[in-house]
């Protein structure tokens, strides 16, 4: 698979693009037009088929929806991602995550590989803890579920043990580092697929914002949150999990504390009911298909009894 060019910010800013445009999530706005010479527009202006280049700064969500733009109305112009926080990885991801009324379904295009993806570390600098912590959550969730899927290679797993034994050393915290780990992780998992911590997220993420908006349910929130009993479950379920670690020289305690530490207990309990409404389509979900162990109906009792004291 052809891998999106990566550039620092002086690359972008010397790179021929011809006319550029500028999408930035709100966030960052102010700053990027103030740094970037390229036409500020809205994001789906109309006024982006009529350039050379669309650069894009934003999480996963403003990058997908950039990425399925672009093959819908414009595959002629490059596209240049910039994340404005990590966790998904859709800078260096075929894959897109789009939402169509209350659910989220999965698009994979080689076509939606951006021409080049841009570390900007500045940006790390506006991200609130809460969500830098989220962030690591879904490159922790992104790692892990691609290493035990039942896709991946073994080569792919040694990648993935070697990323998560640099991920153990990083702070889970505003640390720019994690942008460059969060391409890694996910375009490792857009060759092996995901799991069940993923197939929570991607159900329960809309009916959760709509029923608690005060919250700020996110994607990443959810796989953060989820990441602890999932991985329970898997270890506690199979000796598949406890097999591999041991297989590739991974300190298993280390990784259950890590994602440990991530688990919010209240917000897990605002959860859980939602979780028992939807079980039946997190299990029907294509990424809870791909999970290191086999989800079956049953294994909702261990969310329900998960200790949350």
């Amino acid at each position: 698979m052809t891998k999106p060019l990566v550039w620092d910010l002086a690359d972008l800013l010397n790179a021929e693009l011809g006319k550029a445009a500028l999408w930035a999530t709100p966030s960052v706005r102010k700053l990027a037009a103030s740094r970037l010479p390229y036409t500020l527009l809205d994001p789906f202006s109309p006024s982006t088929c009529e350039m050379d280049s669309l650069v894009v700064i934003g999480g996963g969500t403003l990058i997908d929806a950039a990425k399925v733009w672009r093959h819908k109305h414009a595959p002629g112009i490059k596209l240049i991602a910039i994340p404005s926080i990590w966790g998904s990885g859709a800078e260096a991801s075929p894959i897109a995550v789009v939402n169509h009324g209350n659910q989220k379904t999965i698009r994979v295009d080689k076509s939606y590989l951006p021409h080049a993806r841009v570390i900007w570390p500045e940006l790390a600098h506006s991200i609130p803890l809460d969500k830098a912590r989220a962030g690591c959550g879904d490159c922790w969730a992104h790692a892990l579920e691609a290493f035990l899927s039942p896709l991946t290679s073994e080569e792919l797993r040694i990648q993935l043990a070697e990323l998560m034994i640099a991920m153990l050393a990083l702070p889970l915290a505003n640390d720019t580092r994690w942008f460059e780990i969060s391409a890694i992780a996910c375009a490792c998992q857009a060759q092996a697929g995901v799991g069940l911590i993923h197939g929570i997220a991607h159900t329960l993420e809309i009916p959760l914002s709509k029923a608690q908006p005060e919250l700020g349910w996110g994607h990443a929130k959810l796989c953060a949150i989820f990441l602890w009993p999932v991985m329970s479950l898997n270890r506690n379920a199979s000796g598949k999990c406890d097999t591999l670690f041991q297989l590739h020289h991974l300190p298993d305690d280390a990784i259950m504390s890590a994602v440990q530490s991530l688990f919010e207990a209240a917000y897990y309990r605002q959860a859980l009911p939602h979780l028992a409404a939807h079980w039946q389509t997190i299990l029907r979900d294509p990424c809870t298909r791909t999970n290191g162990l086999l989800v079956r109906p049953q294994h909702l009792a261990h969310f329900e009894t998960f200790p949350t004291a």
